[in-house]
C-alpha cells in the first residue's frame, strides 16, 4: 500500500511538472510571445541539453553549497532558540519581534544590506540562513510546547537538560515538526539562495548562468534552469523521509 502511494507521489510530481509546462505554454499562446514563452519541447530540450554539459552539474553544486550551508547554520540556530522559546515564555516574547522582522522584511532589502556589511561571496549564505532562522525556531517552538509532560518528567529524572537530552529525546519528540519545518526550507531557501546569486552575480552558480540567459534572451533556459531546480528541491525534500521509508521495508 505505502509503495503504492510512493509511486503514485512520484508520479503527481512529474504531472506537477508537466502542468507547468503547459501553462508556460499557455501563456505562450495567450500573450502570442514565443520568444518570452517558448515551447515545451524546445525548454526540455534545452534541459536535456544543459544537463549533457559538465559545467551545469558544477553550478548546481555550488548553489546545492550554499543551501547545505544555510540549512545546517539555521537548523543549529533554529532548533536551539526553538527549544529555548519551547521552555521559557520570556524568551519566546523576546524572539517574536524579531522573528516576525526576519520572516515579513521583503528579501531585496535584506541582501542589500548584507550585501553593504559583507563579501559578496558570503551574502547567499548569509541571507538564506537569515530567512530560514525563524521558520525553524518556530517549528522547533511548536513541537517542544506540543511534547507530552509525563515523558519529560521521565527526563528530569535522570538529570537537567543538556545537549545529551536534547539530541536522544527532544529532537526525536519534535522529529515530525521538523521534518515539515526542512521540507519547507528547502523551496524557500532554494529560492533565496538563487535569488541573491543572481543579484550578487555569483561565480559558476545556478543565479548566474540565470542572469547570463536573460541577458542573451535564452528564455528556454531560464525555464530549463527552473526545472532543475523543482527536481533538486523535490529530491533534498525526500532526504527526511528516508530513514522511515527504509525502517518500513525491513519490517
Amino acid at each position: 500500500m505505502k509503495q503504492n502511494r510512493n509511486k503514485s507521489g512520484i508520479f503527481a510530481s512529474f504531472l506537477g511538472i508537466v502542468l507547468i509546462c503547459v501553462l508556460i505554454q499557455t501563456a505562450g499562446w495567450i500573450k502570442g510571445d514565443s520568444l518570452v514563452f517558448p515551447s515545451i519541447i524546445e525548454i526540455f530540450k534545452s534541459a536535456f541539453k544543459l544537463l549533457q554539459d559538465k559545467q551545469t552539474f558544477f553550478k548546481i553544486l555550488v548553489t546545492f553549497k550554499h543551501l547545505a550551508i544555510s540549512l545546517l547554520i539555521s537548523s543549529v540556530i533554529g532548533i536551539c532558540v526553538g527549544v529555548l522559546e519551547g521552555k521559557s515564555s520570556f524568551v519566546r516574547a523576546l524572539f517574536r519581534p524579531l522573528e516576525t522582522f526576519l520572516r515579513s522584511i521583503p528579501m531585496i532589502v535584506m541582501v542589500v544590506v548584507i550585501m553593504v556589511i559583507t563579501k559578496y561571496e558570503y551574502v547567499p549564505v548569509i541571507a538564506t540562513t537569515l530567512f530560514l532562522i525563524p521558520l525553524i525556531s518556530e517549528a522547533t517552538c511548536e513541537g517542544c510546547l506540543s511534547l507530552d509532560k509525563d515523558l519529560l518528567d521521565v527526563y528530569r529524572m535522570e538529570g537537567d537538560f543538556s545537549f545529551r537530552i536534547l539530541r536522544r529525546v527532544y529532537i526525536p519528540l519534535m522529529a515530525g515538526y521538523l521534518k515539515q519545518a526542512y521540507i519547507s526550507a528547502v523551496g524557500m531557501g532554494m529560492k533565496v539562495v538563487v535569488s541573491t546569486e543572481y543579484l550578487v552575480q555569483t561565480n559558476n552558480s545556478l543565479g548566474k548562468a540565470i542572469y547570463s540567459s536573460s541577458y542573451f534572451n535564452e528564455y528556454q533556459d531560464i525555464y530549463a534552469y527552473a526545472l532543475i531546480m523543482i527536481l533538486l528541491v523535490l529530491i533534498v525534500s525526500e532526504l527526511p523521509l528516508l530513514p522511515g521509508r527504509f525502517k518500513n521495508r525491513n519490517r
